[in-house]
């Protein structure tokens, strides 16, 4: 038996960090559940997916035993709608736990905590190093929208992380556009690398704070464990070797444009209307000192915009995904970008002005 009276707020928090990871339908009825271990004044929150788990702690008035598994997503839902500082309590007796907060009162099925699915922690961690929460959390936001979803290619699904030295890299491709990030450790941390699957990535963004606070880092041959702020994220590792992506990378084009970033994002999403739905090509014209932006679809509707650029290089027209172009817009926050491209059946190279650490990398494509 289980019963643990506290804040809303103490237990809301926690909760929602492992909620992310959870299937409101699942193969396994149970992995829709989340554990919760009560030990003395501590809580401790954990959801699993067998592929990634995450473990939070919440600190309780009194002391508590007892384990039991309730649903992630209800339990989380009825917690979010009671005021933040209601005292609420939570009762498991038999395969029922019920939770009470003032004249509210809810009941909910248990699965036995006993059954619940833990990860095996691997204990061959062959590396451990600590970098800052924000370090970590913006290289991997500058990447995780190239991963692929769902490939074949398994280790396209999710970011290759490197640790070379005193140099953290984070590369993702989906085979059409490759984006990378890389961050000065400050120290040697020695050589390690593997591949995050797309699942862990995504939480580490969400969960990552926006500080200078340390994140743990242990990686060994299949598995990887992060930790910060009390909370824990154990992954397996995706296996495959990730593409050579240096050479991807172009290193000889010789027309480069510096281009304000808010109009060229809000030109290409004016022209996208009348894209075509399923290529979403789109033509961009270089010509000396001006962009026209092209995008056309199978009704021979045609959009146009036109952009005075300061460019002198050669003559140019050449299609991407529109999509891809928007893509990187969005999730980089400087003013401008510079573009250098080859010609019109070489990759386009998308880079910050001044800055050597984040690489964009799009293909062409035939419109």
């Amino acid at each position: 038996m289980l019963k643990i009276k506290t804040t809303n707020e103490k237990l809301l928090g926690p909760l929602q960090q492992v909620t992310g990871i959870v299937e409101r339908r699942h193969t396994l009825p149970i992995l829709s559940n989340v554990l919760i271990t009560a030990a003395g004044p501590e809580l401790e929150f954990l959801a699993t997916d067998l592929e990634v788990q995450i473990t939070s702690k919440a600190a309780i008035e009194g002391n508590a035993e007892g384990a039991v598994t309730a649903g992630a997503r209800k339990l989380y839902d009825i917690l979010r709608s009671l005021p933040e500082d209601a005292e609420v309590s939570l009762e498991a007796k038999e395969n029922r736990m019920v939770v009470r907060a003032g004249k509210s009162r809810f009941n909910l099925q248990t699965l036995p905590a006993a059954d619940f699915p833990r990860m095996v922690e691997a204990k061959d961690a062959s590396k451990t190093l600590r970098l800052p929460q924000k370090a970590l959390k913006d290289a991997l936001r500058l990447v995780q929208f190239a991963m692929a979803v769902q490939d074949i290619r398994y280790y396209l699904n999710g970011v290759l992380f490197s640790v070379d030295r005193e140099t953290l890299r984070v590369v993702a491709t989906d085979g059409h556009r490759l984006s990378y990030a890389s961050r000065s450790l400050g120290e040697d941390h020695g050589s390690v690398e593997a591949i995050l699957p797309r699942k862990t990535v995504l939480e580490l963004i969400k969960l990552l704070g926006d500080t200078d606070d340390p994140v743990s880092l242990a990686i060994g041959s299949n598995q990887a464990r992060f930790a910060f702020g009390g909370i824990e994220i154990v992954s397996k590792i995706v296996e495959g070797k990730f593409p050579d992506y240096q050479k991807v990378i172009p290193s000889a084009h010789k027309n480069h444009v510096s281009l304000d970033r808010p109009t060229l994002a809000q030109s290409l999403n004016r022209a996208a209307i009348l894209s075509n739905e399923k290529i979403r090509g789109v033509r961009l014209v270089f010509t000396k000192d001006s962009l026209s932006i092209i995008c056309t679809n199978n009704e021979q509707e045609e959009a146009e915009e036109g952009l005075a650029i300061e460019y002198d290089g050669d003559p140019l027209d050449i299609g991407f995904n529109i999509s891809y172009l928007l893509d990187v817009l969005n999730h980089v926050d400087s003013q401008s970008v510079t573009f250098t491209l080859g010609d019109s059946n070489s990759s386009a190279l998308v880079q910050l002005p001044g800055r050597d650490d984040f690489k964009y990398v799009v293909m062409p494509m035939r419109i």
